[in-house]
């Protein structure tokens, strides 16, 4: 079935009657400056599906009014001039334009981020300029729209220049066109169309990402890879929310004839989450991806996979198709008011045998996460505290042709495969004062050059054949070139307008990599004002 099939289906449900319901916006991904939301959601008084992401509003209006919880950040200031009260307001407590009806609702919002700064390695000015708007609004009271539109020139730190060389893309910004000699021009599009027609279910069709997980990172499907366009459902019975997740993937490793374009790839994706109690909840996970062509030239959606409730690995391996399959569990725990103890476990490919020889076998493919989270820690109001570990084995997310990945860029992880890692953040807030540090520490293992020029596969490149390991048993994190890595970021802020996540700011980052042939070490200071509406993952 093609995806343009799908379509219709949305359109049909959204000329249905109106049925009034709590507005069905999407909470933006990053949630650097959203915390006092993070704490609602994270209480033991509600069950609340937190593990996939973006979050509804709707869902959050049901346990506390958004607007009194926005009115908080006001920064009050009365002008006898209606004008100069709307332009402070616009300014620094509401949207940049908005108009309001009995029956819909549009704001308008700049999308900018212009910073400068300076990378020690390179001692070359880095900047950024980028331009765009944000335009959201709701029809009666059971529809949403958004969308977002960026232009970007760049020039960046040394060490995400080469990866975009390397790579040809901009991470999680898609590909790029060179702009007098080291800068990067690019530019980039979400959008979405939500609609509830119960109070029940959510059906959302648009060009983005998502999430699924409760910690900084996601083993199951983050928000790092370039937006792609989607079909998700959300039924919600009971403590029990379902989510399928329908997508088009673009692989920029194998590309049709000239001035056609790229494959593409689908997967489907199935998540469960129940909330068992207040504070306890459990999830299950399946995923398949296959190749939009197949023998016969062209496959487009399989209809095997069409099905929203079915388990996606007895299919795949039941019909003898060389599509990649994975399976995957989640569980939190809150402890006291806001404190949160979740993980991942992720199985791409497992042979029980070999896993209890415990040989390293490569085709055991796991990975896995734990991590702890809490909010108001130690009684300090404001403080937020994380701490995540998170573990990948070699060859996983790899496949002899459907890899885990799109746009060039991991669906998971940033690093790949093959790396355990540390994370661990602290954030800070008074009123719209913020203080976020973070520490990444980790090891991964990179590929090897033999004497011939042969490239040895050691199962941390995703984009490679898994068949073609180094050695069928035997294998461990970190095997091949095991490199080092140590980030520290700290950033200090101050939020200008909170409906829109404009902030002035201010980052210094330290980043130390080496290995055996390697050893790089980059200060990198910039400065700026920008709107936070997505979260980009440059801690590689």
């Amino acid at each position: 079935m093609r995806t343009k099939k799908l379509l219709p289906i949305l359109l049909v449900l959204i000329a249905l009657p109106a049925i009034s319901f709590a507005q069905e916006l999407l909470v933006p991904l990053n949630d650097d400056y959203q915390t006092d939301i993070q704490q609602v959601v994270y209480r033991s008084k509600y069950r609340f599906h937190t593990s996939m992401r973006p979050w509804i509003e709707s869902d959050i209006a049901k346990i506390i009014n958004l607007d009194s919880l926005k009115n908080t950040r006001r920064i009050e200031k009365r002008f006898n001039k209606r004008w100069k009260q709307e332009a402070w307001d616009m300014v620094f407590n509401k949207n940049f334009l908005s108009v309001r009806g009995d029956d819909f609702f549009i704001a308008v919002n700049p999308n900018i981020d212009f910073q400068v700064g300076n990378d020690k390695r390179s001692n070359e000015t880095i900047w950024v300029n980028t331009r765009g708007v944000e335009i959201k609004g709701t029809i009666g009271k059971n529809v949403a729209f958004y969308t977002n539109v960026k232009e970007n020139q760049a020039v960046f730190p040394q060490y995400l220049t080469d990866y975009s060389y390397e790579n040809e893309i901009i991470p999680g910004q898609g590909k790029y066109k060179r702009f007098k000699g080291k800068g990067f021009d690019f530019s980039n599009t979400t959008a979405y169309i939500a609609y509830a027609p119960s109070h029940w279910l959510n059906l959302q069709l648009g060009q983005g990402k998502n999430f699924i997980g409760d910690g900084y990172r996601s083993l199951i499907l983050s928000d790092n890879a370039f937006p792609y366009p989607f079909l998700k459902l959300t039924a919600k019975i009971g403590n029990v929310q379902y989510t399928v997740l329908y997508n088009q993937m673009i692989d920029l490793q194998s590309k049709f004839e000239e001035n056609i374009g790229y494959e593409r790839k689908y997967t489907t994706m199935h998540y469960l989450s129940w909330a068992i109690t207040k504070r306890l909840n459990i999830n299950f996970f399946d995923a398949v991806v296959w190749q939009a062509k197949d023998s016969t030239g062209q496959r487009n959606f399989d209809l095997q996979y069409l099905n929203p409730i079915i388990f996606l690995r007895p299919v795949e391996f039941s019909v003898g198709s060389p599509d990649n399959a994975l399976m995957g569990l989640g569980a939190s725990y809150i402890f006291g008011q806001h404190t949160v103890a979740y993980g991942q476990v992720v199985f791409d490919e497992f042979r029980w045998k070999e896993i209890k020889n415990q040989n390293g076998w490569y085709a055991n493919k796991q990975a896995f996460q734990l991590g702890i989270k809490a909010y108001n820690s130690f009684g300090v109001k404001n403080l937020f505290l994380q701490t995540e570990y998170n573990y990948v084995r070699p060859y996983m997310y790899t496949h002899y042709q459907q890899n885990y990945a799109h746009y060039n860029a991991a669906l998971a992880h940033p690093w790949g495969a093959n790396f355990w890692e540390s994370v661990s953040r602290v954030n800070y807030h008074y009123n719209r004062w913020y203080m976020q540090y973070q520490l990444n520490f980790g090891v991964y293992g990179g590929d090897i050059v033999a004497e011939d020029g042969t490239v040895l596969n050691y199962g941390g490149d995703i984009f490679k054949n898994y068949r073609m390991y180094v050695n069928e048993y035997g294998n461990k994190v970190g095997q091949g070139l095991k490199t080092n890595i140590l980030i520290n970021d700290l950033t200090l802020s101050w939020l200008v307008n909170p409906i829109y996540n404009l902030n002035i700011f201010a980052n210094l980052t330290i980043r130390n990599v080496e290995n055996d042939l390697i050893k790089e070490n980059d200060v990198i200071f910039r400065f700026g004002i920008r709107t936070s509406l997505e979260r980009y993952y440059y801690d590689f």
